[in-house]
């Protein structure tokens, strides 16, 4: 099996960055040498390129089978390799069916075969009727589950009510599995939604449709069942995706502070972008929860440094460019998400410089947290002995701008197109294999399904 030496004057361990030598053997990380060391192994000399463990996206929506045309396993893990990610956890919703039964998540797993460039896990769902079923569920090897507090946007992924919660939070305390939550909760009528949307081209008509009350009145919901469930007795995992609202960042905090596991995730589309930059008609930039105003992203960047939010990841959230109304730029009626899935560490390391953070502290919250939050850092995450060797070189210095010719998920589009950015992917390895170079994936992919169940079969050679 393949056996190397990987050599850097900068190298991003969990709490340094130092030069050392890497010493790969049969997909794992064997050996952490000296910079100055010899060997009789092949040894690749990075030079003052960083390298870095592979990020770890917890947060992707996929959709295959049954909505391909939005994206697929193909396209999705290629643009991953190139942007760096070699472990992503696919999203319960938008493919057909969605992963909400032991025999949907069987349909999931035929899909994935032979169509892997980077490892894959997969999340399930928990929704009003799959409660009886949820057990099966788990036992069929996806990580943890997600649920939808509002209208998902699709039919086959219906919202939760509070009772539900209360009768799944038993059942996942036992299986001791992350319970991921959509948060926002409309309170008013479904009609109420709408009452600001005069304009429906009009950025501020959509932020004004979904304020930070729906996201705070979720976390607060979402903090008084694992208040109940813990006096109880039972200790659930629950985990807010996409936090928008700076201001449930206390909620999140009191939580921790009362003894709960309450984690929060963000995304680049928060931290890189403020409402008062979108103009009027570019439904590129619509996600729900929606980008919110300068102070609010400066407030996430503080709770990200302050360990309040755990990690980022960027909630792909692809479909086709009819879908996304570009040419009616009818916000209103464009589908919410954003597509962004290999641009993620340049687009992130290019503001989070500007504030303090160092690439260790940026390989903590794309690799480290988001691989401990899904159970997998015992072989992901972290440059140390016996981890898989997936690792990235990054040239942290580079300039230039995000080309619409270079995307490698199914649909050409972002809003991020021709963004200045700072720092470039030069090569992805997974297990020890380049699956990315040059801007071109390389051989053919050769990533694995993690299954819960099977997470710590791995073993050092």
């Amino acid at each position: 099996m393949n056996h190397f030496i990987l050599k850097s004057q900068r190298v991003v361990f969990e709490n340094e960055m130092r030069a050392a030598c890497i010493e790969v053997k049969n997909e794992k990380i064997v050996a952490i040498h000296e910079y100055d060391m010899t060997s009789d192994c092949d040894l690749k000399n990075l030079g003052n390129k960083v390298l870095l463990a592979g990020l770890v996206d917890t947060h992707v929506h996929i959709n295959e089978p049954g909505r391909t045309d939005w994206e697929g396993f193909d396209t999705a893990t290629q643009a991953a390799a190139a942007g760096g990610i070699t472990t992503l956890v696919d999203m319960p919703l938008n493919c057909i069916p969605a992963t909400t039964t032991a025999a949907a998540f069987q349909q999931k797993l035929t899909a994935v075969s032979d169509k892997l460039w980077v490892d894959c896990g997969f999340w399930g769902g928990v929704v009003p009727e799959n409660l009886n079923e949820l057990a099966a569920l788990l036992e069929a090897g996806v990580l943890g589950v997600k649920s939808f507090l509002i209208d998902s946007g699709v039919d086959e992924f219906k919202e939760v009510s509070e009772e539900d919660i209360r009768q799944a939070l038993p059942i996942l305390a036992k299986y001791q599995v992350p319970y991921l939550i959509h948060a926002e909760l409309n309170k008013d009528c479904h009609e109420e939604k709408h009452a600001h949307f005069n304009n429906n081209k009009d950025y501020q008509c959509y932020l004004n449709s979904r304020p930070k009350k729906w996201e705070n009145d979720a976390v607060n919901l979402m903090l008084k069942l694992a208040i109940e469930s813990q006096q109880k007795g039972f200790q659930n995992k629950i985990h807010i995706v996409h936090l928008s609202s700076a201001q449930a960042i206390p909620l999140i905090q009191k939580a921790r502070s009362m003894g709960l596991n309450f984690s929060a995730e963000t995304c680049p589309h928060y931290l890189t972008i403020e409402s008062e930059q979108i103009e009027n008609g570019k439904p590129l930039f619509k996600c729900c929860p929606p980008i919110r105003e300068s102070e609010n992203r400066e407030q996430l960047w503080q709770g990200l440094e302050k360990g309040l939010i755990d990690f980022i990841v960027s909630d792909h959230s692809p479909c086709t460019p009819a879908l996304k109304a570009l040419e009616t730029g009818n916000i209103e009626e464009a589908w919410g998400g954003i597509s962004s899935l290999q641009f993620g560490l340049p687009l992130i390391w290019t503001e989070a410089k500007q504030r303090g953070f160092s690439l260790v502290d940026l390989s903590r919250l794309m690799s480290l947290k988001p691989a401990e939050f899904a159970g997998i850092d015992h072989v992901k995450g972290a440059i140390k002995i016996g981890n898989d060797a997936d690792f990235v070189v990054f040239d942290d210095c580079y300039q230039g701008e995000i080309e619409l010719e270079k995307i490698k998920y199914r649909h050409k589009i972002t809003p991020y197109a021709g963004r200045a950015i700072i720092g470039k992917i030069e090569q992805t390895f997974l297990r020890g294999q380049v699956v990315y170079q040059s801007e071109q994936c390389k051989g053919s992919p050769i990533g694995k399904p993690i299954l819960r169940h099977e997470r710590h079969h791995q073993e050092v050679a």
